[in-house]
């Protein structure tokens, strides 16, 4: 029965089961995992900000992801975290943290908790992070996981479309999914001088990764830096 089951996987799938065995038997050296990821996945690209690198190799990413997923953790790709929701590629996570240029002390609101990965690496680099979650079974589980790993971040329940007001203005602003429009909320939140991110686009489809900046008189400037595919923006943006 044994030789039936596995005649049947895939090589990929078989590889995946190794991993997965030879963890729960010998353990996995997680350090030497991202070493590895931030060496090969983003410092060989265009990921050069020192300490965007320091925080992805800082940050555990097994511990944002499911247990039967961990042996994948530091794989460069998206990983499902349920209600169809994923933890976006390490790459892309770094890409966008390395274009808002974040500085130590900044106040930076994220919209689209998720897992809590990308609220982590802002706060390894020392951001005030704010982070918005629409679903309420994920904002309460990633409040318990950001608070065991010690990260400092203060998440609230709701629709990130309206952002933050009592905590605004914002130094930057990150959205860690796809929406065909920048909401008008978060835009007058975001400081003279400040940055905001986005998949901008079709939310069906791709979209392109869209940096947006604030002049000091409040004029807006945007730039494209590449294509990208992020799960679609909930909410208040759906019905626009």
């Amino acid at each position: 029965m044994r030789k039936a089951s596995l005649r049947g996987l895939g090589q990929a799938s078989l590889v995946a089961l190794f991993l997965l065995l030879a963890a729960n038997a010998w353990g996995i050296d997680w350090e030497a995992r991202r070493t590895q990821m931030v060496v090969l996945d983003l410092a060989a690209r265009e990921i050069w900000r020192p300490s965007v690198l320091g925080a992805m190799k800082a940050v555990p990413r097994h511990r944002f992801v499911p247990k039967h997923l961990q042996h994948l953790s530091y794989a460069d790709r998206p990983l499902p975290i349920g209600e169809g929701q994923t933890i976006s590629q390490p790459y892309v996570v770094a890409l966008m943290t390395q274009l808002l240029e974040i500085d130590k002390g900044m106040k930076v609101l994220e919209v689209g908790t998720g897992s809590g990965y990308q609220a982590a690496v802002l706060a390894e680099l020392g951001a005030n992070t704010y982070s918005v979650e629409i679903r309420p079974n994920l904002a309460v589980e990633v409040k318990e996981r950001l608070r065991k790993l010690g990260y400092k971040v203060k998440v609230k329940q709701g629709d990130g479309y309206y952002g933050w007001p009592e905590h605004a203005p914002f130094d930057r602003i990150i959205i860690t999914a796809a929406a065909n429009h920048i909401a008008r909320p978060l835009l007058k939140q975001l400081k003279p001088g400040g940055k905001l991110i986005v998949p901008l686009g079709d939310v069906r489809y791709y979209q392109h990764l869209t940096l947006i900046e604030k002049d000091s008189r409040g004029k807006i400037f945007s730039s494209q830096h590449g294509q990208v595919r992020f799960v679609p923006m909930t909410g208040r943006v759906q019905s626009f």
